[in-house]
């Protein structure tokens, strides 16, 4: 690695000690909460929708998140790394096979519905008594 990447490897490798950043992909129902100045208070505010895309580049990553409020479409594009992010919890995974998921734009109701994902249910083997 140049210079340059060690920097960049050793910068989000401390903001990941202050709040890690949970394993998500397009397609899953995130809850952001965006730290928020109002004059000299500060307050967290949640923005939850589906994540339709993700850029991983480093210090550079971000991911778009978008949600329908009050019937209009509203999207924003939140940089992983950013202070003003307080958290980011997965809400439910998606079953899609795109890595954008732009298509959602042009559909509204039960067509830009996103299966969720179910998780491999591990069953116990039962003990053996000796």
């Amino acid at each position: 690695m140049n210079l340059l990447q060690t920097i960049e490897a050793e910068q989000v490798a401390k903001l990941l000690e202050k709040r890690g950043v949970p394993n998500f992909r397009a397609g899953d129902t995130l809850r952001v909460g965006v730290k928020v100045k109002e004059g000299e208070r500060t307050r967290v505010q949640n923005f939850e929708g589906v994540c339709i895309a993700r850029m991983n580049k480093g210090m550079g990553s971000n991911f778009t998140v978008r949600k329908v409020s009050f019937g209009e479409g509203v999207e924003r594009v939140f940089p992983l790394y950013s202070p003003i992010i307080e958290s980011i919890e997965v809400v439910r995974r998606g079953v899609v096979r795109r890595a954008k998921l732009y298509y959602l734009r042009g559909r509204s109701g039960k067509s830009a519905r996103i299966v969720e994902r179910r998780e491999p249910r591990v069953v116990a083997a039962p003990a053996a008594d000796a």
